[in-house]
């Protein structure tokens, strides 16, 4: 352990002072030594020697230099603090070694030290960990969610580029919505189910307009308007017996076509509709009935469920016919919610095959007129019930509801003068001609 300077020239004074008083003696001036007796005698009595007096304020100049360091070191705990944790005062050791009041004093302000210095440095911590957040700040202000706003933009705008693809294409594929939160499979099982079972029930369902050459089925169905296909086949024997080809019926006398077609109903517009068709005919087609749905739609008076009528009947290209009574009943039967002719055409054409289409329609128009009424259905009688969403719209016991049924299936002629033979042959009757009975 190192010596303090204060201590260090304590000790060296008191060894000169052994030396001086040791045998050896001093030199005395003439060159001769005296020893520690001769010294002694010769100095006078109550004085100090040489040798003292130098040794005595060499101690007293130790003991103020030591004085004047404890007056420093007192003062010195207050500026402790300012300097730096690490470094500790030298002179804080050399009054701590003499005494061991200063021993404890010593330690108790370098403990007070050590305090404030780890106080500081927890305070200086605390001041860094507070100030981290505040710096952080700026990463937190660059969230991530602003720059989504974009990829909006470009789903919106991908939205609207499809909802105009299927603005231009057909309808067939885009207005069916199955209704009740049914799927559309579920749909299409139970449209198709409900065509199978009224083909049991209408086996020999058929066209109920009486014809024998597309030239009298196009202008039947264009008389059907507005009427019952029973009060057309009442009125045409009459009409086709007096003009039998196009070419008769484009060179009539309009009074005497308008007689004859007044029991029809609307006979003035309707007599301008089969004199017109039958010269555009003669005209456009060479007397004949054309076999294309874009040709039959230019005659006057059809439209496309004529024009369905005529290419699935008389041509055997299927067809939808989308009279009254099928678009009552699609709608009853939850196959679409739509009202407009064309667009029931197009959803129900989504749902089943295109070669069922002719006889889904006569057996849709068939269930319509004999058992599903508009006002009062026969719902006790119904073999599609079970399949219904309408179920209970009308008669639910099944003997009032049989009283509700109408032709052949009421026990009532049907509405054809010349029905085909499996009609015949299933136990139908032939409706009576126009003024018997």
């Amino acid at each position: 352990m190192s010596k303090s300077p204060v201590r260090a020239q304590a000790e060296g004074a008191a060894r000169v002072v052994v030396r001086r008083d040791s045998a050896v003696g001093e030199q005395s001036p003439d060159g001769g030594r005296k020893t520690a007796k001769a010294t002694e005698e010769a100095a006078p009595a109550g004085k100090p020697t040489t040798g003292e007096s130098a040794a005595a304020k060499k101690t007293a100049a130790a003991k103020k230099s030591a004085a004047a360091k404890k007056s420093a070191d007192t003062k010195k705990p207050a500026s402790v603090g300012k300097k730096a944790p690490g470094k500790k005062a030298p002179a804080e050791k050399a009054p701590a070694e003499k005494t061991p009041g200063n021993k404890a004093a010593s330690s108790k302000r370098v403990g007070s030290a050590a305090k404030k210095a780890a106080s500081s440095r927890r305070v200086a911590s605390a001041a860094k960990e507070a100030s981290a957040p505040v710096r952080k700040a700026p990463a937190v202000k660059k969230a991530p969610a602003v720059k989504k706003a974009p990829a909006a933009k470009k789903v919106t705008v991908a939205t609207k580029k499809a909802t105009a693809r299927i603005k231009g294409t057909a309808p067939a594929r885009a207005v069916v919505h199955p209704p009740g939160g049914e799927s559309r499979t579920a749909l299409v099982r139970r449209a198709r189910r409900i065509n199978r079972e009224l083909a049991e029930v209408y086996p020999y369902a058929h066209p109920e307009l009486d014809f024998t050459n597309p030239f009298q089925l196009v202008v039947a169905t264009v008389l059907s308007a507005q009427t019952t296909d029973l009060r057309v086949n009442q009125t045409t024997p009459a009409l086709f017996a007096r003009y039998p080809t196009p070419e008769d019926l484009a060179a009539a006398n309009p009074e005497e076509v308008e007689e004859i077609l007044r029991p029809c109903g609307f006979f003035r517009a309707k007599t301008k509709s089969v004199i017109g068709l039958s010269k555009a005919l003669v005209e456009d087609f060479g007397g004949e009935v054309p076999g294309r749905l874009e040709d039959l739609v230019k005659l006057p008076g059809v439209g496309r469920k004529t024009a369905f009528v005529v290419l699935g009947n008389a041509f055997g290209r299927p067809g939808i016919t989308v009279d009254t009574h099928f678009q009552r009943l699609v709608r009853r039967w939850q196959w679409t919610g739509e009202t407009d002719p064309d667009k029931i055409e197009a959803a129900i054409g989504a749902l089943f095959p295109k070669s069922d289409w002719t006889d889904l329609s006569h057996h849709v128009i068939w269930h319509g007129r004999r058992i599903c009424h508009a006002r009062k259905p026969a719902c006790g009688a119904c073999p599609v019930a079970p399949l219904c969403p309408a179920y209970g719209e009308g008669e639910t016991d099944p003997e009032k509801a049989k009283k509700l049924l109408k032709y052949e299936k009421g026990g009532f002629p049907g509405q054809r003068l010349n029905p085909p033979q499996a009609y015949l042959d299933a136990g139908g009757k032939p409706a009576p001609p126009l003024g018997a009975g």
